[in-house]
């Protein structure tokens, strides 16, 4: 087979579409019964929605929470594989499921349009990586993947290399009244990547207030390291 021969504008039934940060949206209207009973997220839906991407993960956990909350669908498994396309900062790898093939496209499509919103929040460099978000109101998505308190406000750092990451978190912390929601390093909670994160919950002001903080303090450390970062869409907060 000659791969060339492969038109790029797909028609599979199964491609939703593409975002940013090598993200693709895929739905399986009917997965097969072995493979969903081996996939251990339970046997409740057969219309899936696939949701993955090479680098960032924060702007596509954002944006699938978004999609979940205004669809009838629900957030069964979330990873987060070791696959930076070079960058520090995890990919994603997330499934929802549905009672309809049609909320589950609609649920993929809404988190592919907003990932390119929310992608105005990564910054990256040859020396390094930085990643924020924010939301008003933490869903079940956020909730699962960062223990975020649903109907706070959420806000996400991650910094690489690591030491970055950590002097944003106290930044962040120092700044305003929020509580941690977890905290990750390259041992701990991540799949050993080089950075750190701190998930937080709190009122809308104060969150906001913590990111933007962090956000401040780690563009001048990345950029004391020899480049300027680029941003693959236009921040946001």
């Amino acid at each position: 087979m000659d791969v060339h021969e492969i038109s790029m504008n797909c028609k599979r039934t199964e491609f939703v579409g593409t975002a940013v940060l090598d993200t693709i949206g895929l739905c399986i209207a009917g997965v097969d019964d072995t493979l969903l009973q081996t996939m251990d997220i339970g046997t409740r839906y057969h219309a899936l929605g696939l949701f993955s991407s090479r680098t960032g993960a924060a702007g596509q956990l954002t944006a699938m929470d978004e999609a979940v909350k205004s669809t009838g669908t629900e957030i069964l498994s979330i990873d987060f594989p070791r696959d930076t396309k070079g960058w520090g900062g995890h990919g994603n790898y997330m499934v929802i499921g549905g009672d309809s093939v049609s909320d589950v496209r609609d649920a993929i499509r809404i988190a592919l349009e907003l990932t390119n919103k929310y992608a105005g929040e990564l910054y990256i460099s040859e020396a390094g990586h930085l990643e924020f978000a924010y939301s008003a109101s933490a869903g079940r998505v956020l909730e699962k993947a960062f223990q975020a308190k649903r109907g706070q406000a959420f806000g996400f750092m991650a910094g690489s290399p690591a030491a970055i990451g950590l002097v944003m978190a106290d930044t962040a912390l120092k700044a305003a009244d929020v509580r941690i929601a977890r905290y990750m390093t390259p041992s701990l909670g991540t799949s050993h990547s080089n950075e750190v994160i701190l998930a937080l919950s709190g009122s809308a002001d104060a969150a906001k207030e913590a990111v933007l903080s962090a956000r401040q303090i780690g563009l001048e450390l990345l950029i004391a390291m020899g480049s300027y970062p680029e941003i693959p869409g236009t921040p946001y907060l």
